[in-house]
């Protein structure tokens, strides 16, 4: 449950690639300081895990950049909770202007065992180091992929993208590096979709990211994501089919948003 927990969140929130010049500038207006988002996780009938994303009230400097800083806290609840707990926090320093990590921690906490990372990126030179915190010695120095993204910096990625221009079956690349690996997937738009929340309903765009073969998926589209058709561009529900059931993650609770989210 542990592994497909994660797997989940990287897929939510690691949606991040796109060619562009070497001092890339993305101009958004979907998200900024002081934002809020809570996803419930549900596997079957049961209230398996939650996860809250808080964008800091301020830009922070990182790597000699503005940045936002936004962290992601991971943990089950319930019946999970008690059969096997993770607490797991990753820490993102975001290029404001960029939408690119500079900077990455980790924390994780599954049961009894403990990890904590931290990843500094170079991006004029497509490198990142790797630094366990327990000796902050330098462990591994990694070349990547140019623009790539950490778990938590493709999050507010993929609200940039202009999901209204694409036609459907279009797909957009997606690299992003985690526990010292490059992944490399496919964004696959599918369309509009009016979809019913615990807020009411709301219009969404609706996306297939395609998967590399694993264990724990059913087949390469088993993800089918909804994302809202404004200018937030936020996940409001993901769904995932695997070999022993199915889970589901659902938006809970928001506040601080750019822009208000039109339910109906």
């Amino acid at each position: 449950m542990k592994k497909i927990f994660l797997l989940l969140i990287v897929i939510i929130t690691a949606m991040g690639f796109k060619s562009a010049l070497q001092e890339r500038v993305i101009e958004q207006d979907s998200f900024g300081t002081g934002e809020h988002i809570e996803y419930r996780v549900h596997y079957g009938f049961v209230n398996a895990a939650e996860a809250i994303v808080d964008v800091d009230d301020k830009l922070q400097n990182a790597n000699g950049r503005p940045c936002y800083k936004v962290g992601i806290v991971a943990r089950t609840v319930g019946v999970t909770d008690w059969i096997s707990k993770v607490r797991d926090t990753w820490t993102s320093y975001i290029d404001a202007s960029q939408i690119l990590p500079q900077q990455f921690y980790m924390k994780k906490q599954e049961g009894n065992y403990r990890k904590e990372q931290r990843v500094i990126f170079n991006h004029n030179t497509n490198t990142a180091k790797l630094f366990e915190l327990n000796d902050e010695q330098e462990k591994k120095n990694y070349t990547l992929p140019k623009y790539i993204q950490d778990v938590v910096s493709g999050y507010y990625f993929i609200r940039t993208i202009d999901f209204s221009k694409m036609n459907v079956g279009d797909a957009v690349p997606v690299t992003f590096f985690f526990e010292g690996e490059v992944y490399n997937m496919r964004l696959k738009y599918r369309g509009k979709e009016t979809i019913n929340t615990k807020f009411g309903k709301i219009s969404t765009f609706k996306i297939t990211p395609q998967l590399p073969k694993n264990n724990f998926f059913s087949d390469e589209e088993s993800v089918k994501m909804w994302v809202t058709d404004d200018e937030n561009k936020i996940p409001v529900r993901a769904e995932v089919s695997l070999k022993i059931g199915a889970l589901a993650l659902d938006l809970r609770k928001y506040s601080g948003l750019r822009h208000e989210l039109k339910f109906h």
